[in-house]
């Protein structure tokens, strides 16, 4: 089973750090054959997607929340 990187962002935990989640689409499909996306840090740790903004660190249990994106300038 292989995992494609289709994007990353940051995200803070409630002591302010910033932690770089990297989100893979996997290349196999779940039962009901829809893709299947799985999160993880920079540095390897698994992460559970709670919902459109929150995210939980597998290992330790803290939250973290998604740091909007910045508007790029014209």
């Amino acid at each position: 089973m292989a995992a494609v990187l289709v994007g990353q962002f940051h995200a803070r935990d409630a002591e302010g750090r910033v932690y770089s989640v990297h989100e893979f689409q996997e290349s196999t499909q779940s039962a009901d054959g829809t893709s299947v996306t799985t999160y993880k840090l920079a540095i390897g740790d698994r992460v559970n997607k709670l919902d459109n903004n929150e995210f939980q660190l597998v290992q330790t249990g803290v939250t973290l929340i998604r740091e909007p994106e910045p508007i790029a300038a014209s």
